[in-house]
């Protein structure tokens, strides 16, 4: 045992011998060490090199000598071999996989999770004549297109947990097919930011989210994966577009279409037999401070011009869910019932109204007959009602205002109830 380490302690000396006097040989003289290290670099790694090189040839002569040695050999080599081919067969094929499903190798990480992040920031836009989806693109502006909301003054915004909203402002751009729909509250947490330039690599996937067939199905948004195509231009249009392979349904039209990591890259806008047109999210972001509310739908009444106007205009009110005014269409006879807290809440479900008829009963001068129907938003579906009777009008203040009336709700209406 002693000799053991009699003789360790020799080798430890030994080295610590050829270490120091390499250390100085390498320092000294201290102009020259600037040389040394870089000639000395050089040296080793090029020794390094050649030895490596020289290891891996006698190792490629080895494999190649080996199969023929025996048959057990050869056998091996076969097996070996098949596993290794099969091996990096594998590894393309993941590297494929990743490649067309999850937007290139770069956006693997960050895919997980989008599909909900999306589903949960979409909103319904509906109104009574067109439905569609819409996204928040800043704090209080939802995006959507123009022929969601066309000939509609006041559609509803409705959130994934079944609440709903009236935008206070409209803006947008018809010729484009876009639009903004301005909130009162913020919604930071919801938005889904517009980026200033889209770079799409061929066959890179998408995801297109939306509400197919509006109201008609109930639930959460439905998120439909595709890839991109190119990019198209139309002289009818002063937008581009997104072309792709996902089936856009009615409904969805508004809504946002994302790569794998969830950024927008376009609005969902039109699809016909498989083929789908999205407009280009940076342009989008180009135009948005150039809409107006010109071509914008407009509430326009006139409540002190005749009993039917009034109506009309009561009825037109509770679409906008301007409850001040429609409660200020009750004679203060009427309004006696009720005050304006329970009257509101009366309305509380109330997407839309869409009145049918209002038309003077004859030989009277203050009857208005009226046939009118409402969307209302019960546990996250769309229920039609439909109702029809007459209001007794009286002036106050130079407005007709509703002084009594009867309304009766109709089951199922047939055709001719909507033309008589």
């Amino acid at each position: 045992m002693r000799l053991i380490r009699l003789r360790v302690k020799n080798y430890l000396q030994k080295q610590f011998v050829r270490v120091r006097s390499y250390i100085n040989k390498l320092l000294f003289p201290v102009y020259l060490f600037p040389l040394k290290l870089v000639t000395y670099t050089i040296y080793y790694l090029l020794r390094f090199l050649i030895k490596l090189l020289i290891a891996f040839i006698g190792l490629l002569i080895d494999c190649i000598k080996y199969p023929f040695k025996s048959m057990k050999n050869l056998i091996r080599s076969c097996i070996y071999l098949a596993i290794t081919v099969y091996l990096f067969a594998s590894l393309f094929v993941i590297g494929d996989y990743m490649r067309t499903q999850y937007g290139f190798y770069g956006k693997f990480l960050c895919s997980f999770g989008v599909k909900n992040t999306l589903q949960d920031s979409v909103l319904r836009i509906v109104g009574g004549y067109s439905e569609g989806t819409g996204f928040f693109i800043s704090d209080n502006q939802v995006l959507t297109n123009f022929h969601v909301i066309a000939d509609e003054p006041s559609p509803k915004i409705i959130f994934p947990d079944g609440s709903f909203i009236t935008p206070n402002k409209i803006v947008g751009d018809k010729e484009a097919d876009l639009a903004i729909l301005f909130t009162d509250k913020q919604y930071p947490e919801k938005v889904l930011s517009l980026p200033d330039r889209v770079e799409l690599l061929a066959n890179e996937p998408l995801i297109a989210t939306g509400f197919p067939l509006g109201t008609d199905l109930t639930g959460k948004a439905t998120s439909l994966r595709g890839n991109f195509i190119d990019y198209r231009k139309s002289s009818k249009s002063p937008v581009y577009y997104l072309q792709t392979n996902i089936s856009l349904v009615k409904g969805m039209s508004g809504g946002p279409i994302a790569d794998q990591c969830g950024h927008v890259v376009g609005v969902n806008t039109m699809s016909l037999a498989g083929l789908s047109l999205f407009i280009g999210a940076d342009q989008v972001k180009a135009m948005t401070n150039d809409f107006t509310d010109q071509e914008v739908t407009k509430i326009e009444v006139e409540p002190s011009a005749s009993p039917e106007e009034a109506v009309k205009a009561y009825y037109i009110y509770l679409k906008a869910r301007r409850m001040d005014d429609a409660y200020g269409l009750l004679s203060r006879e009427y309004s006696k019932k009720s005050d304006l807290e329970e009257f509101t809440n009366r309305f509380n479900d109330v997407l839309d109204v869409d009145v049918v008829l209002t038309k003077l009963e004859e030989d009277s001068k203050d009857t208005v007959l009226v046939k009118f129907m409402t969307k209302n938003w019960v546990d996250g579906e769309a229920i039609i009602h439909y109702y029809e009777g007459n209001w007794e009008m009286v002036k106050e203040d130079g407005v007709y205002k509703i002084l009594t009336g009867k309304i009766t709700e109709v089951d199922e209406p047939d055709f001719s109830w909507f033309y008589e």
